[in-house]
């Protein structure tokens, strides 16, 4: 069978790299064709697009982009038709991925979605949307069928992907690790700036400014796969910290405490049990904008999912040298860690069990057979 599955981003490259692998598995004769990263092009099928191409972040820069933006919608529409798949997957990534929805289902393709927009948190309205455009939706967060039942939309909780991704990796030897990289034996607080320009520029900074005050840790940077290390040095300049691209579940995994950009890696940080601040800060346009229609309490998933401030969240004013330095001494004392630490396993079994890709897989293609 045909699939055509979109996403967008980092962390939808990594979760679609490992649905197609449970669709390979499901069906030996499947032909996929995608949009996504490096990830998904190692397990195989076409790649279409890279979503470095179409890293836009925040409300502002989408308009400043938006004659880009239309030209790969125009596209993708092309290729599906050229493609004609027995089904489109589409994997988060809304602002894109809702308008080749909208048309695909009026020209009767089959429409499935894994991890759903976020229209928890903002635009409620779009349900409409989704209950017209998508046949099937596949949820990872635990309050997602609550919410979305409450609009007469079943949809299947699968479960996290990260579960199995953590779980199913490589132990990392610390030893071995400092060497590789010519770390010292002081613990690490790791950096997770985000993966766009846009939002490594605003915060990185901000992080950095922190390493004369910490001077019994050592520093070191988590490189997005999307980021060459040329864009990162000008921010460094002569700061004495230490870079790694590419390998954040490993430095996670040796780290002892970090400072990370909402999104994902707040969540990835918490099944890595690593005491975090959670920072936050866009343009000011987008987040003037944000305010006004994100309807929630918290931004970061590890809170939203307890329903409690279990990290500390730093946004956009808050974010700054002063405040950052106080929270993250805060987590560095023992007291404070050993209480964390009991909300990150509490997080863990709301999450569910591992499989979730596979389960997507399974009822996917079951659809089709």
């Amino acid at each position: 069978m045909k699939y055509y599955i979109i996403a967008g981003e980092a962390s939808g490259d990594l979760h679609g790299s490992n649905l197609m692998k449970s669709l390979y598995k499901e069906d030996a004769n499947a032909e996929i064709r995608f949009w996504g990263g490096d990830l998904m092009k190692s397990v195989g099928g076409t790649l279409v697009s890279h979503y470095k191409e179409r890293a836009f972040m925040g409300f502002l820069e989408v308009l400043l982009n938006l004659r880009k933006v239309m030209v790969f919608i125009k596209f993708c529409k092309k290729d599906i038709e050229v493609f004609n798949p027995d089904v489109i997957i589409f994997i988060d990534n809304s602002g894109f991925n809702l308008r080749i929805a909208k048309w695909a289902k009026e020209n009767n393709f089959r429409t499935n979605y894994y991890i759903s927009p976020q229209v928890w948190a903002s635009r409620a309205s779009r349900v409409k949307a989704i209950k017209r455009d998508i046949d099937k939706m596949f949820v990872i967060l635990p309050f997602e069928k609550a919410f979305y039942k409450k609009f007469d939309y079943d949809v299947v909780f699968v479960g996290h992907p990260l579960i199995d991704g953590i779980a199913d990796r490589k132990q990392t030897d610390i030893h071995q690790f400092k060497k590789e990289y010519q770390l010292t034996d002081k613990p690490i607080i790791a950096l997770l700036p985000g993966s766009r320009k846009q939002e490594i520029t605003k915060m990185l900074l901000v992080m950095l400014s922190l390493i004369e005050d910490f001077a019994d840790y050592q520093f070191v940077i988590a490189g997005a796969p999307s980021q060459d290390f040329s864009f990162y040095k000008n921010i460094i300049g002569h700061r004495k910290v230490s870079f790694i691209n590419n390998k954040t579940y490993d430095l996670l995994s040796v780290s002892y405490a970090a400072l990370v950009a909402s999104g994902t890696a707040t969540l990835e940080t918490a099944l890595f049990k690593v005491p975090q601040v959670v920072c936050y800060k866009g343009g000011n346009v987008s987040y003037q904008i944000a305010k006004r229609i994100i309807t929630l309490k918290y931004i970061s998933l590890v809170n939203l999912i307890t329903d409690k401030e279990v990290v500390k969240e730093l946004i956009q004013h808050d974010f700054n040298s002063r405040n950052l330095k106080k929270e993250l001494t805060k987590i560095l004392d023992e007291t404070h860690r050993q209480k964390l630490f009991l909300d990150y396993f509490e997080l863990e079994k709301k999450l569910g069990g591992k499989g979730a890709s596979q389960k997507v897989a399974k009822q996917v293609v079951a659809q089709l057979k």
